[in-house]
């Protein structure tokens, strides 16, 4: 079949281009010091895909390996371990008292704003003498767009033109309408003076439109090819389930050439950007814009909510996570309409 070849071919080079990566990230990649030796907490989402949890593991593993002058301890919010609680306790453990913490997600959603800052005051109240230094997601940065340029560029030597190409944006989907219009802007920059058709952007999950309605749009404009650009750090069950659908609508429409492009990885980029983050986070420089965040909206409008930096939320329940990534529950945000209703509300 068309994609598969196509894919694995996309697949093989990146997996080589990997291993490039890390050899280069052992010998020639430096980074700007640290003002400090303070131990370093990375927090990832999670994921019961052990493909995606192990590609985490390796990212912090390629940070920790540039600079072992203090620990760098991997955790996770939800689906597998270990869990934040569990991190901190390794710093405890190992006499520390103070530490910095970095959410390794891409856009500040409800994850970052709420359940990562319940789980760090959980552990402030089971440590007292802890002193946390909370930082900041990745977000949007040149460094980002630049990686993906980049790989867009190594898809150049085909004999498509880029006038006759789409490009088909895919985020996570977040319950967050500030996270969801951040993913928007990204795609809208990345396009621009790209020379490519148009950029469609969709959503695997929670918001919409999901990715078979992204399909669906891109198709209007009569594409002779589509490029799928997973908004992804690391694999998991939903970057697989991107690559699925893509070769089912390659086999639907197969006078379209369709290519998925792998998820970011642990690409030196994102190691230069995680030392920024850093960094941040020791000079004190961390700086969050809350003006569109429904919780602080929430708190203006006079609701039971208690938000700022400082964070102090309500529990929450892994166990009734309201998006679990496996689909083993009904997906509560399906019917566009009853999406609408519920989505400026708050947990």
């Amino acid at each position: 079949m068309k994609y598969s070849t196509q894919n694995s071919e996309i697949k093989a080079q990146k997996n080589l281009t990997s291993t490039e990566e890390r050899n280069s990230i052992s010998t020639n990649h430096k980074l700007p010091p640290l003002p400090l030796q303070r131990p370093l907490l990375l927090i990832g989402h999670g994921t019961r895909d052990a493909d995606g949890k192990q590609t985490f593991l390796d990212f912090v593993a390629a940070y920790q390996n540039l600079d072992k002058s203090r620990p760098v301890i991997p955790c996770f919010l939800e689906l597998t371990g270990p869990t934040i609680q569990e991190g901190v306790d390794k710093c405890v453990e190992q006499g520390y008292t103070e530490l910095s913490a970095l959410p390794i997600l891409l856009f500040a959603a409800r994850h970052n704003k709420f359940d990562i800052t319940n789980e760090l005051d959980r552990a402030r109240q089971r440590h007292p003498q802890i002193k946390f230094h909370y930082g900041r997601h990745f977000g949007i940065t040149p460094k980002i767009l630049e990686l993906w340029r980049s790989r867009l560029t190594e898809l150049e030597e085909t004999n498509f033109n880029p006038s006759e190409t789409v490009l088909l944006f895919v985020g996570r989907g977040s319950s967050d309408p500030d996270a969801n219009g951040d993913v928007y802007k990204l795609a809208r920059m990345l396009w621009e003076g790209s020379g490519y058709l148009t950029i469609e952007t969709c959503f695997i999950g929670i918001t919409h439109p999901r990715l078979e309605e992204g399909f669906r749009r891109a198709r209007l404009y009569q594409p002779k090819r589509i490029i799928v650009l997973p908004y992804f750090l690391f694999t998991g069950v939903l970057v697989k389930k991107i690559f699925d659908i893509t070769a089912q609508q390659q086999e639907q429409y197969p006078g379209i050439s369709m290519t998925c492009l792998p998820e970011m990885g642990a690409h030196p980029t994102l190691l230069e950007l995680l030392r920024e983050r850093e960094i941040e986070t020791q000079l004190g420089e961390v700086q969050m814009n809350c003006e569109m965040c429904k919780f602080r909206l929430a708190t203006v409008a006079g609701e039971a909510h208690s938000h700022g930096h400082g964070h102090h939320h309500h529990n929450h329940d892994h166990n009734n996570n309201t998006h679990d990534h496996t689909n083993s529950i009904a997906d509560p945000y399906a019917d566009p309409e009853q999406y609408h209703q519920r989505i400026w509300q708050i947990p």
